[in-house]
């Protein structure tokens, strides 16, 4: 077993703010990545943790993200919440925005959030959960850059478009799920790379479209969507309401833009959220026992719902005030730091 070393919840943020600030990122827009990395190594989701701060330098490396940039949230009267980045990370323009898109959804019922022009990294789960904590349902989807292939191709169109939902649940944890349409995370096959681990099989093709579990040879070809065709369906409908929809860039387009550079890919985010209250007619608490019916049915037969494995790391590691991450990445993460 491969030495950890623990650290406590204020250490992992001022450890990512350190790296952060270091590279080139402005006060606001550290502060809003060092929460949702914090949010996610609570929740022992490792691929979207301080993992991730390797990725945010290589896109400040980069040099097209504005690391000072001010989202400009656009006013509107109807239902729609447009939000411009400004050529910055996702994350402040989410959070600027996310008053505005609740106030719109308790109006009217439901309510969309554009996020353009942006550079995006992160786990969309803490953003949909931020909404089922107010009482919403919420839905979340981004392209990414056109590393995975459709179903039935040798090389990469499709992102590996996330999408993600939250269903609020009183006094408990929300239904929450949030994956990748591709049979993979991207950051799952880098860390398996950083392991020296090989990947599932049916998971990634190499440069020549031939099967692969190689992690570089996966990096360097495509990956595969999850369902064959329906995931492949589910991509690409992702990148129409992503992409188009909102008049910012398909996951083939981000990859143009960044010509090579690396680092996090820019294009646009869609949130969009529901008010059960408005959608029941008023019979929230009615409605809400249903859904739990389910819940309990699902559980009942041994299964277990999404989620639930993240909820309990969440209570484990907030009760013993401490994560624990693997020793060399905290190394390299302290090396990371020093650089500036």
């Amino acid at each position: 077993m491969s030495e950890t070393v623990k650290l406590t919840l204020d250490e992992v943020r001022a450890l990512s703010l350190e790296v952060l600030t270091n590279s080139g990122f402005g006060a606001n827009h550290a502060a809003a990545i060092a929460d949702m990395l914090t949010t996610c190594q609570i929740d022992d989701c490792q691929s979207h943790g301080l993992f991730r701060l390797f990725m945010c330098v290589q896109t400040m490396q980069a040099g097209k993200i504005d690391g000072h940039a001010a989202p400009v949230v656009t006013p509107s009267d109807n239902a729609i919440v447009r939000v411009d980045a400004q050529g910055g990370m996702s994350l402040l323009a989410f959070q600027e925005a996310l008053p505005v898109l609740i106030e719109k959804t308790r109006a009217h019922g439901i309510a969309a959030m554009a996020i353009n022009r942006c550079f995006h990294f992160s786990a969309l789960w803490p953003e949909v959960e931020r909404l089922s904590a107010a009482g919403l349902a919420a839905m979340a989807m981004v392209p990414s850059h056109s590393w995975v292939a459709p179903a039935g191709g040798t090389r990469g169109s499709l992102g590996t478009n996330p999408l993600a939902f939250s269903w609020p649940r009183r006094g408990k944890d929300p239904f929450t799920f949030d994956f990748a349409t591709s049979a993979f995370a991207r950051g799952e096959i880098e860390l398996y790379h950083r392991a020296g681990k090989p990947l599932p099989e049916g998971v990634a093709i190499d440069r020549d479209g031939n099967p692969t579990t190689d992690p570089q040879a996966a990096l360097d070809g495509a990956m595969l969507t999850f369902g064959g065709y329906k995931g492949s369906a589910l991509s690409i409908m992702i990148e129409l309401l992503a992409g188009p929809l909102i008049d910012d860039l398909t996951s083939l387009e981000s990859m143009e833009f960044a010509a090579g550079a690396g680092g996090a890919p820019y294009h646009g985010e869609v949130i969009l959220a529901f008010d059960p209250e408005q959608f029941s007619g008023g019979r929230v608490v009615e409605n809400d026992a249903r859904a739990e019916r389910l819940f309990s049915d699902i559980i009942d037969q041994g299964a277990r719902l999404p989620s639930q494995r993240r909820f309990a790391a969440r209570a484990r590691n907030t009760a013993r005030g401490y994560v624990e991450i693997a020793k060399p990445l905290h190394d390299d993460l302290r090396a990371l730091g020093k650089q500036g």
